[in-house]
């Protein structure tokens, strides 16, 4: 399987890394840390030599306290200087945006950005799909419910027996608005909002049935790195030290059926994902 995206397409032949570039003030793990172009410059190049598939930029946190909205024309200052500095540092790395604003969208696929990350699905915004559409951009619609402010919080957590079978049920319509808008379906991957809109024990009943989000037909995406979810499990409280219980999750995962996989840890992730990958497509073979 490969996924489509602006200018070319992803072989999803190993596991594929999307490499977390956060230009925020912020984000709930590293936020103020590459707020610079030039430290975002050194720390995509970092990622991209560790094993990094593919750079996502980000200019507006979904954390899980107090996440503030801000404005297109901030966001697209945030990151448009970034993503410009990176096409001409690693043009050979596909570029993904982070974001909810077509209008933000717009301008970063106008400077060669592959790839709309859209952790609302194009709920929030009904313009993006037909800008995606427009430049043939690669799209991953997240599941989550709410807004910016909130769709990170419990305050949406609201499940009935089966918290998969809606998640899968709420992906699958924003799929098909994806395609009504002219996505192609090849363009998309599917991500189920891993701590977005979901309690811990919801968390870990989705990704202990991911297969069942993967029926949907497309790739999947899981962005658990660092999360809370994480830290529940292991007792760890500080967000970057939970590389170890990151791995674990993403190898399930993988077991499971995701082919990508959203990381600020780039080379412990690639070098665990590619062993366990190598495992499990010699037991299939």
């Amino acid at each position: 399987m490969i996924w489509r995206v602006r200018g070319g397409s992803i072989a999803l032949e190993r596991p594929v890394l999307l490499g977390i570039l956060n230009i925020t003030p912020d984000s709930f793990s590293d936020g103020g840390s590459f707020f610079s172009v030039d430290a975002a410059l050194a720390r995509a190049r970092a990622m991209v030599e560790e094993g990094a598939d593919v750079i996502d930029v980000g200019g507006e946190s979904t954390r899980p306290q107090h996440a503030t909205p801000v404005s297109p024309s901030e966001e697209a200052a945030r990151i448009l200087p970034v993503v410009t500095a990176l096409r001409t540092a690693l043009p050979a790395t596909p570029l993904s945006v982070d974001t909810v604003k077509a209008d933000v969208a717009a301008a970063a696929l106008a400077l060669g950005v592959a790839i709309i990350n859209d952790v609302s699905a194009f709920r929030l915004d009904p313009r993006m799909g037909e800008v995606c559409a427009a430049h043939g951009a690669g799209v991953v619609l997240m599941h989550s419910r709410g807004a910016v402010h909130d769709m990170a919080t419990f305050a949406h957590a609201t499940y009935g027996d089966d918290v998969t079978g809606e998640v899968v049920a709420e992906l699958g319509e924003r799929l098909a608005a994806a395609c009504a808008a002219g996505v192609s379906l090849d363009a998309i991957v599917i991500d189920p909002g891993i701590g977005f809109s979901k309690r811990p024990e919801d968390s870990l009943r989705v990704l202990a049935e991911l297969p069942r989000v993967g029926a949907l037909g497309r790739p999947v995406l899981v962005g658990v790195s660092r999360k809370r979810v994480i830290g529940e499990i292991t007792g760890v409280m500080t967000p970057a030290d939970r590389v170890n219980g990151t791995i674990g999750a993403n190898v399930a995962a993988l077991m499971r059926g995701a082919r990508l996989f959203r990381v600020h840890d780039v080379a412990a992730n690639r070098h665990a994902l590619d062993v366990a990958w190598e495992i499990a497509r010699r037991g299939n073979s």
